[in-house]
């Protein structure tokens, strides 16, 4: 009983305030919420009017806020209207008023300056008009006419002049490496059918190539990029240099050194050329077709193909790698943008690494030489030092991988082969002494002989 009566209080309470509310607090509840809402409206600022206030400040109290309107360009007056303006000028009548002595002069000295003024305008006018026909004629497509004079310089670009004087004189190293007498006729007939299998392969590798070469800036002045030549005439330049070339090299030298042209062309041509957009083994490739013609100036020689040849070939297969590779690293954006797929631009670590092989290849190279009894022993002693240095440069453009240092090793290339080509056939056994031991191919013991007698 006692908790139940603790408990009352409470309870009386709560009911008190439940009757108060009902018979006062809900029944001024929606008045109350009116009159807040009147008020609210009447103090609080709506987004309408932030808007109106924001545009009121912008237009009247901060006028450089405020929206101007731009002002109109003068419009470009052709020279074609300047010009019907300027004449129509000159021909309107101008009604000249008499003039008091006194602002005589005044009136003469500003009368010539117009003069002075108008003869200026027509004179610029007149110095412009022509530049911008000039432009116009420029922006215009113009056909290309070949004139006769032009003729030899722009078939010597196309037959690549610089690179068949090199295949050239590959040639003629191996042929004068040939252990046996020196013929001059057969060494011309030689040298002449070689060069000219090389400008039809040169032609016919730039007639392939014209989309792709107009794509770098190394190659985009071709003859045949820039339409100084037609596609049909560099055909034809090509065949009547190839036909005769291997015909010479066939009939007036020998049929082996014949079809070694004719498969060089071939190699050149038909797999070097297409390998070039597929894959990095055209490099490869592209050596054992420079490698070629020392092979064919032997074989033109002696008429066989032996260890002789092999190794001037080998000679001219392991240099042409750092003498490449160099060249194409500082030409990385060109081979790239024409499509061209070389090691230094998608394996560029294996092109140093193969440069710095084939500079040592070299050292072992020319110490096989006199092991082949091709040349002396004084022969490895005396390229010792230039080959050490093309190695040193093979090995400075492996490690550092700049433009410098490939440089460098590119030019290096450029007088390392013909100085080590010429160390060598001053080093080269006689033919004398290859008779005496009974090496002398067959066919050339009676030139030998008839040297021998007086």
């Amino acid at each position: 009983m006692s908790a139940a009566r603790r408990c009352r209080p409470p309870r009386a309470l709560a009911g008190l305030f439940v009757w108060r509310l009902r018979n006062t607090g809900v029944s001024q509840i929606p008045c109350r919420f009116v009159h807040l809402y009147r008020v609210a409206n009447n103090r609080l600022i709506t987004f309408q009017y932030f808007n109106f206030l924001k545009r009121m400040y912008v237009t009247q109290c901060n006028k450089d806020l405020s929206q101007r309107a731009k002002p109109k360009m003068d419009s470009v007056v052709s020279p074609f209207h300047e010009l019907q303006q300027l004449d129509q000028e000159k021909k309107a009548v101008h009604k000249i008023s008499p003039v008091s002595p006194v602002h005589q002069l005044e009136s003469e000295t500003s009368s010539r300056n117009e003069l002075r003024e108008m003869k200026s305008a027509a004179e610029t006018e007149d110095s412009v008009i022509p530049v911008g026909a000039e432009s116009k004629e420029d922006r215009q497509w113009k056909e290309m006419k070949l004139r006769l004079d032009d003729l030899p310089g722009v078939l010597a670009r196309l037959s690549k002049s610089k690179l068949t004087a090199l295949v050239v004189s590959t040639t003629s190293a191996g042929f004068a490496m040939a252990p046996v007498p020196f013929e001059l006729t057969c060494f011309l007939l030689a040298s002449l059918g070689t060069g000219l299998a090389s400008c039809a392969a040169n032609s016919i590798n730039q007639f392939f190539e014209v989309p792709f070469d107009s794509n770098m800036n190394r190659t985009k002045n071709r003859p045949l990029v820039r339409g100084q030549i037609s596609p049909l005439l560099a055909v034809c330049f090509a065949a009547s240099c190839g036909i005769p070339g291997i015909a010479l090299l066939t009939l007036g030298v020998n049929p082996l050194t014949g079809a070694l042209g004719a498969f060089n062309i071939f190699l050149y041509t038909c797999c070097y050329t297409p390998l070039k957009r597929m894959s990095i083994a055209n490099t490869w490739v592209g050596a054992v077709v420079g490698a070629i013609p020392p092979m064919m100036g032997w074989t033109a020689a002696t008429g066989s193909l032996d260890a002789g040849a092999l190794l001037l070939g080998g000679i001219l297969y392991s240099w042409q790698f750092p003498h490449f590779n160099a060249l194409s690293w500082g030409l990385r954006e060109d081979y790239s943008r024409g499509g061209y797929c070389m090691m230094s631009v998608t394996h560029p670590g294996l092109c140093r690494r193969v440069a710095l092989r084939h500079c040592l290849a070299l050292i072992g190279l020319s110490a096989v030489a006199p092991v082949l009894n091709i040349t002396t022993w004084t022969f490895p002693i005396i390229s010792l030092p230039i080959n050490l240095y093309i190695s040193y440069l093979g090995f400075r453009f492996y490690r550092d991988a700049d433009r410098s240092s490939s440089r460098k090793l590119f030019f290096c290339s450029l007088w390392h082969l013909p100085l080590l080509l010429l160390v060598m056939f001053t080093c080269k056994k006689s033919v004398l002494e290859k008779e005496d031991k009974g090496n002398l191919p067959r066919g050339s013991h009676e030139t030998a002989m008839e040297i021998r007698l007086p």
